[in-house]
């Protein structure tokens, strides 16, 4: 049996966030309603998203397309905003692009081709970020920067999606200092994307351990998962 955690303990931590986010944004000279702060919900209980949606969070974040799209729809009538976050192979897109209003992972133009053509003309485009490997990790998803301009100039000929931006998931464990070099890299592309496409105002980086130094240099998307929820629960067997 699932044990939610209680209002006061999820108003405590949606409140030890906000200062976190206040006071980077201060030292960075940037008012705290400048980032916004993408709850990230995989695995969660859907009574937990609806207890801080009850605190004021509209965005949620999910990274198993599936599991993502069943609490979109039990929660249909709450009218939040979703964003899909984590890696998509290619038979999931249909799922993503006619369910969710964000596909932050963006860096394969079969996935981007695929996400336009099945996105419903009944629907708004779908809103895109493209992830990029920012540390050149053997490991990790995400274009490298000298393959961004090539990528977006892809995506923004694509009808039924909409470049807004880039997402990156930096190594983790670093000192602040490697920290900030890898997020102002970040910044750095960012601004050079700006300034060819129009409508980018969306740099999605920053978690849990490293917001801090994500806002001073530049973020305007954090995404936070067990320092809001509490521990996943463990998958189901």
């Amino acid at each position: 049996m699932i044990l939610f955690r209680d209002q006061p303990l999820y108003s405590s931590s949606l409140e030890s966030i906000q200062s976190r986010i206040a006071q980077a944004c201060s030292i960075s000279g940037r008012q705290a309603c400048d980032v916004t702060l993408l709850a990230v919900s995989k695995r969660q209980p859907v009574d937990a998203i609806k207890a801080l949606h009850k605190l004021g969070l509209t965005e949620f974040g999910e990274s198993y397309a599936g599991e993502g799209a069943e609490k979109i729809e039990l929660l249909a009538d709450s009218h939040l905003t979703w964003h899909f976050i984590g890696p998509l192979q290619s038979n999931k897109t249909g799922i993503v692009a006619k369910h969710y209003d964000w596909m932050q992972s963006l860096d394969r133009p079969k996935i981007a081709q695929r996400l336009d053509r099945q996105r419903p003309a009944t629907m708004a485009p779908l809103n895109v970020l493209i992830q990029v490997n920012i540390d050149a990790e053997a490991q990790k998803s995400g274009l490298l920067p000298e393959q961004l301009e090539a990528f977006a100039e892809t995506v923004a000929v694509l009808p039924a999606v909409v470049l807004r931006g880039l997402m990156a998931i930096p190594r983790t464990g670093k000192p602040e200092k490697l920290q900030r070099q890898s997020f102002a890299a970040m910044r750095l592309l960012y601004e050079q994307l700006q300034a060819g496409h129009k409508g980018i105002d969306t740099l999605s980086m920053g978690m849990s351990d490293d917001l801090e130094a994500a806002i001073i240099e530049g973020s305007t998307m954090i995404r936070v998962g067990t320092a809001l929820f509490g521990p996943r629960p463990a998958p189901a067997e």
